[in-house]
Formats: structure tokens, sequence, C-alpha cells
């Protein structure tokens, strides 16, 4: 295939005229890495006999954080403005406008940082879209609602993250058919490893390796993986850059030597290392408590002895015939650094022999034991919940309750008839992240006393997390094939606790943590 040096140098000069905006190299030129060079010389410079682009898809596969965003946002840019395609047509999408937009808003401050770009282009926010009028063309960010993107004629598509596509619906329909009427349209697709082997994003990978093996041609299609194969070693650090061709340069050793630390500790951190760190694609769901590192915290829990203590709630609404959870958690006080936890949960009474049977969990046992609660009849009596958390208001300082938004409007307003304040709680990674990575550093450091309730350790087992692109974390009800809901009541009133303790939050003192 013929090679063309000045259409890729002029997509490598376009690119280092502007400025990063971020952090130490804020205001400096982008000055392409020997990877990005690479790439944009395959991806560019590769041509036909005619003269146009040889590939129609470019497929990179790279470990988080290598700046793959920053390239998009510039190539976006250059497909916008210097491509030299009349009323072009750029879109960025992903599976949600928020992970699109992280590309979109890259491009915008590439924009508001170049003299010319700002003057030939208008950005418009309230839409996502930066318009180039002097060619008719536009740059444009896409939801995943697919049912609005037919009729579309894309001279250039970024797909970010792709591993998180829940099907192949969005990409084909920006991809298959679109760009007919462009004499080179140009599909990038951006990911880092996936965490099962499934799905659209582990389809294109598999094609990507099949092309680079030669099992299979398209010469369409130009394959960029960096990564560690399975088999290779994840704890040597040589191994490392594999995944990882700016690491350097745009990520500090020090910063992936902290998170090995972490995923030597920590399967769910290890999953995260070896997915995000060194794009290696998962084959499981990962369960994320070690059991061994929770029952060490078996630590005694008296209800005597917290008596009168401040502490916090979490609400965990089920539906009106499966099991409710209300957790309270209590902070440390002064000579004692551990947080003690009490929960509490409920079932109706005339369904729990047929769970028992159905659902192979010694309810009746625990019932017996006084672990577990049953309310009269055939479906939850919220009435007979809320009398039980007014008479533990009597015996303790409960400061707050955090409730998901979901199904709770009428028991809410009760408790605030009852004197409680009580906080919604966000049940995505937002809202979910930062505590239940604490919860982990905290039983880690054995600061947690669960007293070995066993319905809590139950549900402790059950627990698999879903993950996101930037590495949160949250408890994943689908992935759990068990119940979890006292564990995320647990993890909501562990967030309160730590959010209101002496009214400084540790999430304020060494920030949130993300890995």
């Amino acid at each position: 295939m013929p090679y063309l040096e000045e259409k890729a140098n002029r997509v490598i000069q376009f690119i280092q005229q502007l400025k990063l905006t971020k952090g130490k190299w804020a205001g400096k030129p982008f000055i392409l890495l020997p990877w990005e060079i690479d790439l944009i010389k395959k991806a560019f410079g590769t041509v036909r006999e005619d003269g146009t682009r040889q590939y129609r898809n470019v497929y990179v596969e790279i470990g988080k954080k290598n700046g793959k965003s920053e390239l998009a946002a510039a190539i976006a840019l250059y497909m916008l403005t210097a491509d030299g395609e009349s009323n072009a047509e750029v879109y960025v999408a992903a599976c949600d406008r928020q992970q699109a937009s992280i590309i979109f808003n890259t491009s915008v401050n590439f924009v508001e940082g170049n003299k010319i770009l700002s003057k030939v282009t208008k950005t418009v926010m309230s839409t996502k879209r930066i318009v180039y009028p002097r060619t008719g063309s536009f740059y444009q960010v896409l939801s995943s609602d697919v049912k609005s993107k037919s009729g579309l004629n894309p001279s250039c598509v970024i797909l970010d993250e792709i591993w998180t596509y829940p099907n192949a619906d969005l990409a084909r329909m920006l991809t298959t058919g679109s760009g007919d009427a462009r004499e080179q349209p140009l599909f990038i697709y951006l990911t880092t490893a996936g965490d099962q082997l499934r799905g659209y994003g582990w389809d294109m990978h598999q094609k990507a390796k099949d092309i680079l093996s030669g099992r299979r041609v398209d010469p369409t299609f130009l394959p960029i993986i960096y990564g560690l194969e399975e088999g290779e070693d994840w704890t040597d650090e040589k191994n490392w850059y594999k995944a990882n061709p700016s690491l350097g340069h745009t990520i500090k050793i020090e910063r992936v030597r902290e998170h090995f630390q972490q995923a030597k500790q920590d399967p769910v951190e290890e999953a995260l290392f070896k997915q995000l760190r060194l794009n290696m694609w998962l084959k499981q769901n990962i369960k994320w408590m070690p059991m061994d590192v929770w029952d060490k915290c078996s630590f005694e829990v008296n209800p005597e002895k917290l008596k009168g203590r401040i502490c916090y709630g979490g609400l965990d609404l089920s539906s009106s015939i499966d099991i409710t959870a209300f957790v309270l958690v209590f902070p440390p006080i002064p000579g004692d650094d551990k947080y003690y936890i009490l929960p509490y949960f409920w079932i109706p009474e005339e369904n729990l022999k047929l769970r028992v049977r159905r659902d192979h969990v010694p309810y009746d046992i625990w019932e017996q034991q006084d672990y577990l609660k049953t309310t009269d009849g055939n479906v939850i009596h919220y009435g007979f919940i809320e009398k039980f958390i007014e008479e533990l208001g009597t015996k303790y300082n409960i400061k707050e309750i955090a409730f998901d938004r979901w199904g709770a409007v009428q028991m809410v307003q009760n408790l605030e008839g009852l004197g409680f304040t009580v906080v919604p709680f966000g049940q995505g990674y937002k809202d979910m992240s930062p505590p239940t990575k604490e919860l982990m550093k905290l039983t880690l450091e054995k600061k947690i006393a669960h007293g070995g309730h066993p319905v809590l350790q139950w549900m402790m087992d059950n627990i698999h997390v879903r993950t996101d692109p930037a590495g949160n974390i949250k408890p994943d009800k689908q992935k759990s094939t068990e119940k979890i809901d006292g564990a995320v009541a647990m993890i909501m009133a562990l967030d309160r606790a730590i959010r209101n303790e002496n009214r400084e939050s540790v999430y304020d003192e060494r920030g949130i943590i993300m890995i």
C-alpha cells in the first residue's frame, strides 16, 4: 500500500499547533509521543492508488490515561476543519452522553486555546456542537439513543470506550451504510479492555486480534492494541510499558506503582489494575470482598454499649415481597478507631418457608436466631419497619438516614414526620464509588466491627461490582446473583458517617480514592 508522508505530516502539524489545557502541561504545545505519531502515520499516510485513505476503520485499544482522549479530540478538530471535506459531519459517541462529552470538552479547550480555531469556529455548549461555517461543517456529541441516528451522513465518527456498549446498535447505526456519500469516511474505535468476554467491544477486539495474527483480512481495518497477553506476568513492572506507551510521559510510574500495591491486597483492585492499567480483558466477574478479610472484622458488637452513640442509617427498601435492610453505622470515638455495624433485615412472614425451599438460604434459622425479622402477611409491612426505626431512635442518636430514591417516597415522608433527617442517596458511580472503596480500605485495616452477623456476611459474599471507564465502582445487583441489600444500606450509612464525622470528611482530607 502506498504511503504519502505529506498527508500524515499535515495531521501531525495541525495537532502540534494545539495547546494542552490540563495540569503541568497547560499552555504547552501538544507534542505527539512516538506511539501517537505512528498511529497518525498509519491512519492518515497509508493511501489507495487514488490518494484517498486506505483505512476506513481505526481500532485503538490501550490502557487508561495514555492520552487517547486528547488525541481523539485533536483528530476530531482536524476532520472538522482541515480534512478538506465539504459539509463535514464529525461525531463523538459513547455509551452515555457524559462519556462522549469527555472528548468533546477537550476539543473545546483546544479551540479556546487556539487563536485561529476560536475565530473560525463557533461552539454551542448547550447542544454540544462546534460549527465550522466556512465549509458548512459541524462536530457533535451523540448519546446512545440509537433511534435518533438514522439519516446521518458522517465523515468521521469517534466511538469511545466501546467495551461499555451494551450491544452493537449504536455503532452499527453510525457506521453501517453511513458515510457512503463520503469519499474517505473515518471511523475511530477507542477502548480499554472490558470486564467480560462478550459483547460488542469483545467482538471488535477479536476482529482486531484476528487481523493482527493474519487469521482474517480486511484492508480497510487498522488494528492497534497495547496490552498484556494472558499468561504474561502482570506484577513485572517492565511489562506495564506494553499497555502504556505513554508511561513516563503522561503517566507517572509512581501512580501505577501505588495502584499496584492496592491491587495486591484487593481482588477488585487487582481486576481493575489488569483491565484498565494493563489492558487485559477479564474472563469473569470478580467477587468484591475477600471473605477471609471480612471475617477478620468479626469483632464484638454490643448494642447496649452503643446506646446514646451518634450513628447514621442506610435504608434499602425491597419490593414488597423481598428483603428490606436497615443498617446503622457508628463512627469511631476517642480510644476506639472502629466503625461498628448494626444491621436489621425483614421479609414477609408468609413467604419465609417458600423462600427457604426456593433459594436454599436458611432464612428460617436466621429468623429463629433473631438475625432476621418478619412482618405479618405476604408483603413487607413498612409501617412495622417505621415503628422499629422509631424505637431505635430512642436508643441511638441517629443523625441521618440515607435511602435509595427508588420506591421510598411514602416511607421517607413518614420517617421525616417522626423527626428523622432523611437524605436521598444516588445509586450511581458518583455517590457509591467513594464509600464502597472506603469500606474495602477500612476492612483491610480491621477498622470495621460487624460481629459476624450471618445475613450481612452472606450479602457481602454475594457482591459483584460494576466498573466505569474511570475506574469507579459500585455494587451491581444484576451481577450479584443473590441479595446484597444490607451491603448497599451499609455503604450508604458509611458514607454519611464519614462525611459528617466531626464535620470533616476523610474524602476532604485525602481526596476520594480514584484509581
